[in-house]
Formats: structure tokens, C-alpha cells, sequence
């Protein structure tokens, strides 16, 4: 699909188009393939990946794995093995180590989810190396797939995503030289890593990131311009949404305007804090005249959004503070009214097929208990942002 003679993207839906795109990617190169996901889950169709990987290494390709340290943890050891003999190279982003998940400062994730092979062709989305119906939590299988996106890009947005892993890459392979007293080595790997240029986040199709050194509010800025240029309609999918002040403010705006905002949030939730929590500011969204619907059919774990049908962005960045204020994120913002409205068919057909509106009079009539629930989660979720010492 052409979207520009120097551009072209396609969307991707679920695992079950992202991992056949990745693994023939995976089979035709013939250099390098660099990967960053947050959970690679070693098992079902996941494993078509994974032995992607293995394969293109064993033919010489330079394989390079990123994974995040709460997200996959360990590698299987029989996965481990695998890719040792084969000849991939991999990192665990920020082990967690003794104490878990119980310090602030351990709360800096790799959320994104990235693939550059040979530098010609890139893929960026919230699709983790999961299989869609896969349930990570020990339930029984799903019943409907879970639904998100990713998109496989061609032209100069590639280098961007080349750029940014590749500086990843080399920034923790100078904490290891560090760790390791090598000194010269760590000096080295600096004077390297940081000659790298990180992407402009201009242009109708380009990669914005978000992290805690140069690009802290890149993805929230950029979502707020675009609202705040909405004439018509905005449509957001997001699978943990607890937006901050600011961004609900830009919603209730728009909406002020005449613009039709829709949300679609989960309603066959993964986390229950995170889901209550959203759930708590549902009365100031509806109040404003935004209309909320909830995913039933599935899990929900897209990040994506359409607006005035031609801007988009797909990625991994949700509208909550973990995202928005710890981890490294990354989505493809993208102004074309052909890839736009693409995008918002999916999520029309999940709107129509798998969701249920949230109706006002329901919502303020829940019971004292649904409430109390909702309340605290809201509180709890406030407190971990003032662990973080981060406005938000």
C-alpha cells in the first residue's frame, strides 16, 4: 500500500499477520536484524519468530534481541541454548533483580516494540511476541483474539528506528563495559553510541519516542498538537488509559468544539487497578459529551489512534502514566488520509462487532462497592506517580 513515492506502510493486525510479516522479513535477510520487544513468550506461534531469528543467524546474519527485563525475565533454557548455538545476540533491558518491582526505580521499562532488517524494512506497533490467544495470566485460552496493530514500514522512517536501536544497543553495551571496569572499552562504545543520530520527529510520516533523556514528552506532545488541531472526529484506542490533567482537558476541548470523540478502552480487562482506575475519570469524560466503549470481546492491548481521518499514529505507547513518564515507547505518527482510514476501519469493526457503549445515567448510578473499587484504584495509581516524583 503507497502512500508516498518515498513511504510505504502497511498495518498489521494481531499476531497472526505481525509474526508472518516478521518471520519473512526474518528469512530474506542477509545482513543484520535488530529486535526490541517487552514480552517474547517462547511458546505457540511465538516460536515461528524465535526460530526466525536462530535461522538468520546461522547464515551469518547479525541478530541483535532486546527484551525487558520485567517483561521476559528469562530466557527458556532450552531457547537460550538455541540462540547461543546459533550465534544470536541478546540483552535482558534492566533485570529486575533482588526486590522485584517493589522500588520506583525499577519501573523504567522497555515497553517498545521494534524490528529493522538490513535497514530496509522496519516494523513499530504494541505487538509483543505473544501469541493472540495466549492468555499470559493462566486463564483458559481466548475465545476471540486479542486485538492490536502494528505497521511494517519502507523508506526513510527505517533509519530512524535503525538509529534508535542501534544507540540502545551500544548504550548497554557500555553499562556492561562499565560494570566490567573496561574502562577504555565504555569510552569507546560512547564516542560510538553517541555519534548516532537519533530521528526528527517532523514530517507527515515519521518515529517519535518517548524516554527519560532527550524525548521525555514527545508521544503526550504529540498527541495533544493533533487534538488540538481536530476538526471532526477523534478516535483513540488505548489499552491502559489514565490520561493526565492536560490531555483530558484537550479531549473536553475538542469535544467543546463539536468534535466527536470516541474512546475505546478496555472492558475485558488484563489488570484490575489500571482498569478501575480509568474508570474513575469516565464521569468528567462523559460530562464533556465523549463517548466511551468498551472492548468486550478480547483483550484490548492496542495504542493507537485516528484523527479527522488523516492523522495516525500506531505504537506502544498508552495514555497512562507508566508509559507516559517511565518506559521507552515508540510509535509511528503518520499524516495520510489512505493509511488513516484504513486504520479507522479495524477499529469501526471492533467498535461494531466486540464493544459496548458506556452509558452516562448506568455509569453514575453504580453501586457504593463499584465505587469504593474505582476510588481506590484512582488512589493507588496517584501514589505511584508521586513515588515517581514526575508532575503529571
Amino acid at each position: 500500500m503507497r502512500h508516498a513515492p518515498s513511504h510505504e506502510l502497511t498495518l498489521l493486525q494481531g499476531s497472526q499477520a505481525y509474526f508472518p510479516a516478521l518471520v519473512q522479513a526474518m528469512a530474506a535477510a542477509q545482513e543484520e536484524i535488530l529486535f526490541e520487544t517487552y514480552i517474547f513468550d517462547f511458546s505457540a506461534s511465538s516460536l515461528a519468530v524465535a526460530q526466525a531469528l536462530a535461522q538468520a543467524a546461522q547464515r551469518g546474519v547479525v541478530v541483535r534481541v532486546v527484551l525487558d527485563g520485567l517483561g521476559t525475565r528469562v530466557l527458556p533454557p532450552e531457547w537460550a541454548k538455541r540462540w547461543r548455538d546459533a550465534g544470536v545476540e541478546w540483552r535482558i533491558f534492566e533485570p529486575l533483580g533482588a526486590g522485584g518491582v517493589w522500588f520506583p526505580s525499577r519501573w523504567r521499562r522497555l515497553h517498545r516494540k521494534l524490528c529493522v532488517v538490513d535497514q530496509q524494512l522496519a516494523f513499530c506497533g504494541g505487538i509483543n511476541v505473544l501469541d493472540d490467544f495466549h492468555d499470559p495470566h493462566g486463564r483458559q485460552a481466548l475465545q476471540q483474539p486479542r486485538l492490536d496493530f502494528a505497521v511494517q514500514c519502507r523508506g526513510p522512517v527505517v533509519q530512524a528506528v535503525h538509529a534508535t536501536m542501534t544507540q540502545l544497543w551500544g548504550r548497554m553495551a557500555m553499562a556492561q563495559a562499565l560494570r566490567s571496569q573496561q574502562l577504555t572499552a565504555a569510552l569507546d562504545i560512547f564516542r560510538e553510541t553517541e555519534a548516532v543520530s537519533l530521528p526528527d520527529a517532523r514530517g507527515r510520516y515519521r518515529l517519535v519516542l518517548r524516554d527519560n533523556v532527550r524525548h521525555r514528552t514527545d508521544i503526550q506532545r504529540s498527541y495533544l498538537r493533533a487534538i488540538g488541531r481536530a476538526r471532526h472526529e477523534i478516535l483513540i484506542a488505548n489499552a491502559f488509559f489514565f490520561p493526565a490533567p492536560k490531555l483530558r482537558r484537550a479531549l473536553a476541548r475538542a469535544a467543546q468544539r463539536g468534535v466527536r470523540v470516541r474512546l475505546l478502552l478496555q472492558g475485558y480487562y488484563e489488570y484490575a487497578v489500571p482498569y478501575r482506575a480509568a474508570r474513575q475519570v469516565y464521569g468528567q469524560l462523559l460530562s464533556q459529551g465523549i463517548e466511551i466503549l468498551e472492548y468486550q470481546a478480547s483483550y484490548l492491548h492496542a495504542k493507537v489512534a485516528v484523527i479527522d481521518g488523516r492523522w495516525a499514529t500506531v505504537g506502544s505507547s498508552n495514555l497512562d502514566p507508566l508509559s507516559l513518564l517511565l518506559a521507552r515507547e515508540a510509535n509511528v505518527v503518520v499524516q495520510d488520509a489512505a493509511f488513516a482510514k484504513s486504520l479507522q476501519a479495524r477499529l469501526e469493526q471492533a467498535i461494531a462487532q466486540g464493544s459496548q457503549a458506556v452509558d452516562p445515567q448506568v455509569y453514575a448510578q453504580r453501586s457504593a462497592w463499584q465505587r469504593m473499587l474505582d476510588g481506590g484504584a484512582y488512589l493507588l495509581m496517584r501514589l505511584a506517580i508521586l513515588l515517581t516524583a514526575r508532575r503529571y
